[in-house]
C-alpha cells in the first residue's frame, strides 16, 4: 500500500492544479445532477419472515389498495366548529382535490354521511384516512408535498391542516444546516490550536467538506435506485465530516512536521500522503468494515445505513489522499504564512512537554491508572441494564413538522393510537370461511385491552383475502402498544382463527417497528460479535501481536458500553432530557444501538491505529517496551485528541437537530469518542501496554509464520528507499571524485 500512496500523493502534488480541478468539477457535476433528480428518502420496513410483512406482502398481492395503511390529513380550527358551511365546504373540496391525485386510492370527507369517527366530539378535529397505491418505499418528496398541496382549500378557509404517517414522515425532515455549520466553526477552532496558522487549518477544512458533497450527492442518486431511509444522508453527514477532517488533519500534521526538518516540499507531500496516509487507508478500512458487516444483520434497513455511512467514509480517504496532497502541493511553502500562536506549546513540536509528563505519569502508576479509568467506564455503563428498544416517538419531533402537528392534533382529538393504526390481513380458503370467521376475529380484537376501535373490514374480489384497522389506546412507541402486538398473535388471533381454515397477521407500520426491534434485539450479540471478530483479525495482521487485539476489542466494548449508559440514562431514562430539547423522556429507537456499535468501533480503531503504530515503531528501534508506550503518547496525544475534539464537536452539533433519532446518535457518538479519546486511548491503553511489557507484542511462531506482512506507514519501504537512495549517493559521489582525479592526473 505504501509504494502506490506514495506515487500518488508525489502525482497529486506535482500536478496539484488538474487534480483539484478533477474534484471540483466532478462534485459540481454531482451536486448538480443529484439536486436535479431530487429527494426519495425510504422508510420501507421490509424485514422478511415476520408478521408484519407477510401480511404487506399478502395485501399487496390481493389488496394492494390496503397494503400500506392510510395516512391521516388531519383539519383543525381553533374557533367554531368544523360542520359550519364555511369550513365543511372547504374541507369537501380538499378531499376532492386529494381523490383526483394518481397516487391517492381513496380520501373520504370525514364529514360525510358515511365516514364513522372522523370528527371529534367538539367538533373542532376532523381527519381523512389516505389511502395510497405507493408505500413507504416508493413515496418521493414532491408526491408527499402533493398530497399536504391539495389541503389548500381548507387553509384558505382559515383551518390548520396537517398529515401523519409515511407521508408526513416524508415531510418531516428537520433540516441539519445548522449543525454542520456549527461543526465546523468548531472544527476551525480546533485546528486553529492543533496548527497554529489559519493557512494549514483550511486544508482539511476544504477536503472534508469538497469529499462531504461529493458523497452526499451519491447517496441522493441511490436513493432512485434503492430504498434508503431519511435519517442516511444526516448519518452520513456526521460522520462523513468527523473523519473527513480528522483524516486530513492527521497528513497535514505528519506534513508540517517534515517540512520543519527540512524535507522538499513535494517528497514531504509524498511521503505524508505514504506514512499518515498509510494509517488514514487502513483505519477507514476498518470503519467500512465496520459498517457493512452489518449486512449480516439480514435487515435491510440496517444494511442500508450502513452502506451509506461507508459511502461517505470512502470518499473522506479519496479526498485525504488526492485533493489534500493536490492542495498542499498548490500551497508549497506557504503552509506556514497567517501564524496565530495559541497555548504553552507550539504545534509544531514532536513531543509537547505536557503530554511527555502525562505519558510518563501514566507509565510510572499503570495500575492506578488503570483502575480508574475502568471505575469511571463501568460508572457511566450501569444504566445499560435498563436498555429497551423502541420506535421514533413523534411527539418528541419540533412542532413545525407535520408529523408533529398530525399527532397533536389526532391526540387531543381521538386519542395518541389513531396515529399509528395496526392492519390485521386475513387469508381464508374459501368466501364461505371468510365469512364465518371474519366475525369472530372482529369481536376477539376488539375485546383486547388497549383496543380503543375496529374498523370494518375490506375484502378482496373473490372474498377470501380482508383486512380491517385497530387502533390502540397508547402511542404507537409505547410499551402497552408492543405488548399488544404480542398478545394479539400469541394469544388472541391463534384462538379466534382456530378451526377457520384461515390464518391472520399483525401488520401495518407500528408492526413493522416492533418486529424489528425483536429482530435487533435477537442479532444484535451477533453483529458484536462479528464486529469484534473482524477487527481483531485486521489489527492482527497490521500489528503481529496477539494481545493487542484482544485488549483493543476488550476496551472498545468497554468505551461503547459507557456511551450506551449514557444515551440509555438521557433519552430513556430523562436524565438531563430537557438540556438537549426534549420534554420527556423517549425510547431508544432500534437501530440506533447497532448503528453506534459499528460507527463507534470503527472510528476507535482509527485512534487505536495511530497510537499503536507509533508505540511499535519505538518498540522496533529500541525494544524498550515502557518507553515505546512513553513515546507513543507523548508523539500522539496532541493529534489524537485533537482530532477526537473536531469530531466531538461535529457530533454534539447534531443535537439541535430536531430529530430525536439524530439526537441519540448525536449524543451517542459524542460521548463516545470523548471517552475513548481520553478515559481509553490516553489512560488506560497506555497503562495496559505498560502492564504487558513485552508480552504485548508477543506473537506465537506458527502464526508469526503464516500471516503476511504489512507495515501501515511504510517503515520498511522508507528505509529501503532511503539506503538505496544514499547507496546512489554515494557512488555519484565516488564517480566525480575519480573523474576529479583523473582530470588532475591529466592536467599533471
Amino acid at each position: 500500500m505504501t509504494a502506490p500512496l506514495y506515487a500518488i500523493g508525489r502525482f497529486c502534488s506535482r500536478h496539484h492544479y488538474p487534480v483539484i480541478a478533477v474534484w471540483l468539477v466532478v462534485a459540481v457535476a454531482l451536486v448538480v445532477v443529484s439536486a436535479t433528480a431530487g429527494s426519495k428518502t425510504s422508510e420501507n420496513l421490509t424485514l422478511p419472515g415476520t408478521g408484519s410483512t407477510i401480511a404487506t406482502e399478502l395485501l399487496e398481492e390481493n389488496l394492494p389498495e390496503q397494503a400500506y395503511g392510510s395516512n391521516p390529513l388531519v383539519f383543525e380550527v381553533s374557533s367554531g366548529k368544523l360542520t359550519e358551511p364555511k369550513y365543511s365546504t372547504a374541507i369537501a373540496e380538499s378531499v376532492k382535490r386529494l381523490n383526483e391525485l394518481g397516487d391517492v386510492n381513496s380520501a373520504v370527507d370525514p364529514l360525510s354521511p358515511q365516514a364513522k369517527g372522523l370528527l371529534s366530539k367538539d367538533g373542532t378535529i376532523a381527519y381523512t384516512p389516505v389511502v395510497l397505491g405507493i408505500g413507504p418505499g416508493e413515496i418521493t418528496e414532491s408526491q408527499a408535498n402533493a398530497i399536504l398541496d391539495a389541503s389548500r382549500p381548507a387553509e384558505k378557509a382559515g383551518i390548520e391542516t396537517s398529515v401523519g404517517g409515511y407521508v408526513g414522515q416524508q415531510l418531516s425532515k428537520p433540516a441539519t444546516e445548522q449543525s454542520e455549520a456549527i461543526g465546523i466553526a468548531a472544527a476551525i477552532v480546533i485546528l486553529l490550536f492543533a496548527f497554529g496558522t489559519a493557512t494549514a487549518m483550511m486544508m482539511p477544512i476544504f477536503s472534508a467538506v469538497i469529499g462531504l458533497a461529493c458523497a452526499l450527492s451519491i447517496i441522493r442518486l441511490l436513493e432512485h435506485v434503492i430504498a434508503v431511509p431519511g435519517v442516511s444522508l444526516t448519518l452520513a453527514t456526521m460522520i462523513g465530516l468527523g473523519v473527513g477532517i480528522d483524516y486530513a488533519l492527521f497528513i497535514v500534521t505528519r506534513h508540517k512536521l517534515q517540512l520543519k526538518d527540512g524535507m522538499e516540499v513535494h517528497e514531504s507531500i509524498a511521503r505524508s500522503t505514504a506514512t499518515a496516509g498509510g494509517a488514514v487507508v487502513f483505519a477507514g478500512f476498518t470503519v467500512v468494515i465496520a459498517l457493512c458487516s452489518l449486512a449480516f444483520a439480514g435487515i435491510p434497513l440496517v444494511s442500508t445505513l450502513g452502506f451509506t455511512a461507508a459511502i461517505a467514509v470512502v470518499v473522506a480517504v479519496i479526498a485525504a489522499t488526492t485533493l489534500l496532497p493536490a492542495m498542499l502541493g498548490a500551497l508549497g511553502p506557504r503552509i506556514d504564512s497567517l501564524r496565530i500562536k495559541l497555548g504553552k506549546t507550539h504545534p509544531d513540536d514532536k513531543q509537547p512537554h505536557g503530554w511527555r509528563r502525562w505519558a510518563e505519569g501514566v507509565s510510572k502508576r499503570p495500575w492506578r491508572s488503570a483502575i480508574a479509568a475502568l471505575a469511571v467506564l463501568i460508572v457511566l455503563a450501569i444504566p445499560i441494564l435498563e436498555l429497551e428498544l423502541g420506535q421514533n416517538d413523534i411527539s418528541a419531533l419540533p412542532k413545525s413538522t407535520t408529523s408533529r402537528q398530525a399527532y397533536d392534533g389526532l391526540n387531543e382529538g381521538f386519542g395518541p393510537g389513531v396515529i399509528g393504526p395496526l392492519l390485521i390481513a386475513s387469508e381464508f380458503k374459501t368466501q364461505k370461511d371468510a365469512k364465518a370467521g371474519l366475525p369472530p376475529l372482529q369481536k376477539a380484537v376488539g375485546a383486547t385491552p388497549d383496543v380503543a376501535k375496529v374498523g370494518p373490514p375490506t375484502l378482496d374480489e373473490k372474498g377470501t383475502v380482508a383486512v380491517f384497522t385497530v387502533i390502540s389506546k397508547s402511542a404507537p412507541w409505547e410499551s402497552e402498544t408492543v405488548d399488544l402486538v404480542e398478545e394479539l398473535r400469541d394469544d388472541v388471533i391463534p384462538k379466534a382463527m382456530k378451526g377457520s381454515g384461515g390464518a391472520a397477521y399483525v401488520g401495518g407500520q407500528t408492526a413493522g417497528y416492533i418486529d424489528l426491534a425483536t429482530q435487533i434485539s435477537e442479532k444484535l450479540p451477533m453483529m458484536i460479535a462479528i464486529v469484534v471478530g473482524l477487527s481483531f483479525i485486521v489489527l492482527l495482521l497490521a500489528f503481529r501481536s496477539l494481545l493487542v487485539p484482544v485488549k483493543a476489542a476488550a476496551m472498545n466494548l468497554l468505551s461503547v458500553a459507557a456511551a450506551y449508559g449514557v444515551v440509555t440514562a438521557v433519552f430513556q431514562l430523562g436524565w438531563g432530557a430537557s438540556l438537549i430539547g426534549l420534554d420527556h423522556s423517549i425510547p431508544i429507537v432500534s437501530f440506533v444501538p447497532l448503528l453506534m456499535f459499528a460507527i463507534l468501533f470503527g472510528l476507535s480503531m482509527d485512534y487505536e491505529v495511530f497510537l499503536l503504530t507509533q508505540m511499535r515503531e519505538h518498540y522496533k528501534q529500541h525494544g524498550d517496551a515502557r518507553q515505546a508506550v512513553v513515546e507513543g503518547l507523548a508523539n500522539t496525544g496532541r493529534v489524537i485528541t485533537s482530532a477526537a475534539a473536531i469530531m466531538v464537536c461535529v457530533f454534539t452539533s447534531f443535537v439541535l437537530n430536531g430529530d430525536p433519532i439524530v439526537k441519540e446518535f448525536g449524543v451517542g457518538l459524542a460521548v463516545a469518542i470523548a471517552i475513548d479519546s481520553t478515559l481509553v486511548r490516553c489512560l488506560l491503553v497506555p497503562a495496559v501496554m505498560v502492564l504487558m511489557g513485552r508480552w504485548a507484542w508477543w506473537l506465537p511462531g506458527p502464526l508469526d509464520r503464516l500471516l503476511p506482512h504489512i507495515s501501515i506507514e511504510g517503515e520498511d519501504f522508507f528505509a529501503r528507499r532511503d539506503a538505496e537512495m544514499a547507496a546512489e549517493g554515494t557512488k555519484s559521489q565516488a564517480g566525480a571524485d575519480s573523474s576529479a582525479h583523473r582530470q588532475s592526473v591529466g592536467g599533471e
